[in-house]
């Protein structure tokens, strides 16, 4: 067998691996507030400031968007050269060749924050959404914040029309970057850490995570690492602490949550923390 054989073997063999996260690519999933710290991370996973970004605001609400929206701007002040906006409500505008032109060669896409649902609304089962997966398939980055972050789940948490307190909601179905998972925001800053329960008490077969604001988890593959200046909450129906937790007094794992910081890292397919 030669290198370039047993390269693709090898490759091949990864891809049949991987069970939550994408085979190619990554993701950068924020609880909310995107630091320039996490913007700079966001670059390098595209491949540095020469590569092209496409931005997506529609979960904010708006009928139109010009180019100079938040994460468009810090982008271009952290030096990225083309960065474009693309935003519709009409799924079949999503669906339309002229549409997705800008994601042909994208190497990252990023999703503000808002409401989760109008992104299914817009983009779901569109072209649009097949070229997502495209960006991921060439090494790309998909980037989110808060609503941007929750619809890369495969069960949509707050994805009800009515009211973002309804945990499951009349739209259940994310982008599915991850699978089995299903993510929540602003965990902390708005006291949402009981909140997941009410998702996994229907579903329970699901990996619930709840990033809090100022932070996010980076996902290769399976795995992520937390960045930024909170805790990332992990519901996987056991416990995890740095100090140990043999003599702690738990309730019962269907109520069981746990902590991560920056720098701890995570294999959502073994379902544990990868220890230093």
């Amino acid at each position: 067998m030669n290198g370039l054989t047993l390269l693709v073997c090898c490759l091949m063999a990864y891809q049949q691996a991987v069970q939550v996260g994408p085979a190619n690519g990554s993701l950068l999933l924020v609880g909310g507030g995107v630091t320039p710290n996490m913007g700079q991370q966001f670059i390098a996973l595209a491949g540095g400031v020469e590569s092209p970004i496409v931005v997506i605001p529609t979960a904010g609400g708006a009928t139109e968007y010009g180019q100079h929206t938040p994460i468009a701007q810090l982008l271009r002040q952290l030096g990225v050269v083309k960065v474009e906006v693309l935003h519709t409500i009409n799924p079949e505008v999503a669906d339309s060749q002229d549409f997705i032109q800008p994601l042909v060669k994208a190497k990252g896409v990023f999703f503000e924050g808002g409401r989760q649902w109008r992104l299914v609304d817009a983009y779901q089962g569109t072209k649009t959404e097949q070229m997502l997966w495209q960006v991921l398939e060439r090494g790309g980055v998909i980037g989110g914040s808060s609503a941007g972050t929750t619809i890369q789940g495969s069960f949509l948490a707050r994805g009800d029309t009515r009211h973002n307190q309804i945990m499951v909601g009349d739209h259940q179905q994310g982008f599915g970057f991850l699978k089995n998972v299903t993510i929540d925001q602003h965990a902390l800053a708005r006291n949402r850490h009981f909140d997941m329960f009410q998702i996994l008490k229907e579903q329970p077969e699901l990996l619930g995570l709840s990033i809090d604001e100022m932070t996010a988890i980076v996902v290769t593959g399976d795995q992520f690492k937390v960045i930024g200046e909170s805790y990332v909450l992990v519901y996987d129906g056991g416990f995890w602490s740095r100090e140990g937790w043999s003599m702690k007094v738990l309730p019962q794992d269907k109520n069981l949550f746990y902590f991560l910081r920056a720098g701890d890292r995570y294999d959502m397919a073994e379902r544990q923390v990868i220890e230093r």
